[in-house]
């Protein structure tokens, strides 16, 4: 059955289907040979209605909405120029504000693809200008949006929570840890590329034109205020906050900044309506899938075959990196998590892993793999919004690969780098 199954799936995806159709294919293929057929299709239905069904998913779609609002409006320029004004005149500045804008950023949107549009687009012209090969600069933007996924808001946290049944509170300030070293990394990466290229630097704000930066950016700065300190103050559930920000960035975009009208609110919206749906279909499919194989034995089949039962904490999180790192170089983030968390579910629980160092691991892996070639989505993002061919894209991506794997490592064997604000927020 499971060589029936998964060939089919892979027939899909050679064929150009998109990734909900192998998926819900899959699943149905998988229903139809354990049920005798379709004669109790209601059990395949409440599967797929039991992925979405967690009220925590409603997060998503409220931080998409907001992150398309704040790139649409002025809220991402304002944080950029801030770090610009900060940041442009050290040796390699210029790349390091690209890093620490995708932070920034990261910390209102909680999405990879976002970052990479709205970071990417102001300053991508910026470093071709001041010297920066456009090889570094795919790659810079690519990379450092993987700390998107980590710095909270994460939308890949999320889900990972609800499919994990994990807390997602936890699991948002595990994050940051991690995200911090890996923009400290990239940012030291950056400033010795530039000396060895000899990259010019740009000329040195005056502390007025720093003041006014951080004046104009004050309001975009209370997304992360509402995020952690509503979160972690006891004032918010991460799905309230979620609310909070679409409400703030209405009020900035369309109130205060005037940069939005109310047509301007609907196309938005109905953009963010189109990528939920994606989103929803992915992760009801995904979980009628997970059933599948989980109903059919055959994650315990594979497992049990690598010796996965004989391995401590260490190799079962080595074995946990390496297969959601290759899953998500050639699959959707959203559906490796889906997949493969049940999966290993059993083991991490066998062996005593805290699941929020898991899933900071996970989402570490499905960062990376979202931008490793061959088909990370990042990658593809870059090209169509740059415009840019494929091999330019992933030429520099080797250096941020080798420190973001580096990091992978340091967090195995060092987890307090993801714990330490963890268990200090949530100390008992």
């Amino acid at each position: 059955m499971a060589l029936t199954i998964f060939s089919i799936m892979i027939v899909l995806l050679l064929l150009g289907f998109p990734m909900m159709v192998p998926l819900i294919a899959g699943a149905s293929v998988g229903f139809y040979m354990m049920l005798n057929g379709f004669s109790q299709m209601e059990t395949m239905i409440q599967q797929f209605m039991a992925g979405i069904r967690p009220a925590s998913l409603i997060a998503v779609p409220m931080f998409i909405f907001a992150a398309d609002i704040m790139t649409r409006g002025q809220s991402a320029d304002r944080l950029i120029d801030m770090v610009m004004k900060f940041m442009g005149h050290i040796k390699g500045g210029l790349a390091v504000s690209t890093a620490a804008a995708c932070t920034m950023f990261g910390a209102v949107s909680g999405s990879t693809q976002a970052t990479v549009v709205a970071v990417g687009g102001p300053l991508r012209p910026r470093m071709l200008k001041a010297g920066y090969k456009d090889s570094f600069v795919l790659a810079l933007i690519v990379n450092s949006s993987d700390i998107a996924f980590l710095i909270p808001p994460s939308i890949g946290m999320i889900i990972y929570g609800v499919v994990s049944n994990t807390s997602i509170s936890e699991l948002f300030i595990a994050g940051i840890g991690p995200g911090l070293l890996i923009l400290v990394l990239f940012s030291i990466y950056s400033v010795i590329y530039a000396i060895r290229h000899d990259v010019p630097t740009e000329d040195k704000a005056t502390w007025g034109a720093r003041f006014g930066a951080v004046r104009r950016a004050i309001w975009p700065l209370g997304f992360p205020v509402i995020i952690i300190g509503g979160i972690y103050g006891g004032i918010f559930s991460p799905t309230e906050a979620a609310a909070a920000c679409v409400f703030y960035a209405l009020m900035l975009e369309v109130v205060i900044f005037r940069s939005m009208n109310l047509a301007d609110v609907y196309s938005t919206a109905k953009s963010t309506g189109l990528i939920t749906a994606v989103v929803f279909i992915l992760v009801a499919a995904g979980a009628a899938f997970s059933w599948v194989i989980s109903f059919a034995q055959i994650p315990q089949a594979i497992l049990g075959s690598i010796g996965i039962d004989e391995m401590g904490q260490y190799g079962v999180l080595f074995v946990i990196s390496i297969a959601f790192f290759i899953g998500c170089m050639f699959v959707d983030p959203i559906v490796v998590i889906l997949v493969l968390v049940p999966i290993f579910a059993p083991v991490v629980k066998d062996v005593g892993l805290d699941p929020v160092l898991v899933g900071t691991v996970i989402t570490l892996q499905v960062a990376i793999g979202s931008a490793t070639p061959p088909f990370g989505c990042d990658i593809f993002t870059a090209i169509a919004v740059f415009k840019r061919p494929y091999i330019e894209v992933i030429r520099g991506t080797p250096p941020f690969i080798v420190i973001l794997l580096s990091v992978s490592v340091a967090l195995i064997y060092f987890p307090q780098i993801a714990l330490f604000l963890r268990d200090l927020a949530f100390a008992k």
